[in-house]
């Protein structure tokens, strides 16, 4: 996968690409068909496929005081788009010259004269242009002009509705894992390196690894089922906090995941970490005695339905 900068020319042999144009952040259902025609269409005439995507989101960019709400970094899309079996990923990298440019100029400009592009595929909703002044039909008949191809997918629904990034949102915020894990086809998971942190829960026999949450969006703060995946690809079973550890002062927002019968230095590693199954919210507990007695509980839950209760 090559990954390029809008502000970089694009390399020869990728121009006259289908560029599948959106944020496509978290790469659910829905933006898994736009990409997935993108990458057909491209097939059928011979040209690369790109897959577009902007950093900051520009929601970020509008409201810089909006809480975390992401649910992929960049390096979570382009193994994504990868595996999707795009050739390159394009990183709008959104400021103000972005954010100002009219519709009119995005395609004359930017599809057209910078980025050499073939044809463009979007979602039936998408928008684009100073103001949002751009939309799927517009992009047909500006596109036209310069030769430029314009095709929207159809959105993805089931029997709740549109596939949405907002419905994930909704359903993480409430801890509900598996109607994430259904629209995204795979479950929510937060990567970082892992940090030092207090060491309090070495102290009382589960030692975790401390996780800044960074952009991502916060799950319902809470206690759940989890899987970890370090860089040599392992799969790890295992209990996270998820939240400000009430219990201790002073109040730290971490996700804290304890794997089971493991007792490796992660210490400055890449984790993955996968959110399987929400267990109970977060609690303060007035002994260490009662907290333990309750993460006991906590893992033996996890562990049943990790189904690797007798491992």
């Amino acid at each position: 996968m090559i990954r390029l900068d809008h502000r970089q020319p694009i390399p020869e042999q990728l121009q006259g690409a289908i560029l599948a144009l959106g944020n496509f952040d978290g790469f659910h259902q829905g933006h898994q068909a736009v990409v997935g025609e993108a990458i057909a269409w491209a097939r059928e005439e011979g040209r690369p496929a790109i897959v577009a995507t902007f950093d900051p989101h520009p929601v970020r960019y509008f409201r810089p005081e909006t809480e975390p709400f992401r649910l992929t970094t960049l390096e979570q899309r382009e193994e994504l788009f990868t595996e999707a079996g795009a050739d390159a990923m394009l990183v709008f990298h959104f400021d103000a010259s972005i954010a100002g440019m009219p519709a009119e100029r995005w395609v004359e400009d930017m599809i057209h004269g910078h980025l050499r592009t073939a044809g463009v595929m979007t979602g039936e909703d998408f928008t684009f242009g100073k103001g949002r002044s751009g939309n799927a039909e517009s992009l047909k008949r500006l596109g036209a002009q310069f030769g430029i191809g314009a095709r929207n997918a159809p959105g993805v629904s089931d029997d709740e509705g549109p596939i949405s990034s907002s419905r994930i949102r909704d359903a993480l915020k409430a801890g509900d894992c598996a109607t994430a894990e259904q629209l995204l086809t795979r479950p929510f998971a937060i990567r970082g390196t892992v940090q030092h942190g207090d060491k309090r829960g070495r102290t009382i026999g589960f030692p975790t690894a401390n996780l800044d949450m960074g952009s991502y969006l916060r799950p319902r703060f809470g206690i759940y089922a989890v899987t970890g995946k370090p860089a040599d690809g392992r799969m790890l079973n295992g209990a996270a906090n998820v939240g400000i550890r009430p219990t201790f002062d002073p109040p730290l927002e971490l996700l804290e995941p304890f794997f089971f019968d493991f007792d490796e230095d992660l210490y400055g590693q890449e984790i993955e970490v996968s959110f399987r199954h929400f267990l109970r919210p977060e609690a303060k507990f007035e002994t260490l005695d009662e907290l333990t007695a309750q993460m006991n509980s906590d893992c033996m839950r996890a562990r049943e339905f990790l189904g690797c209760a007798n491992c």
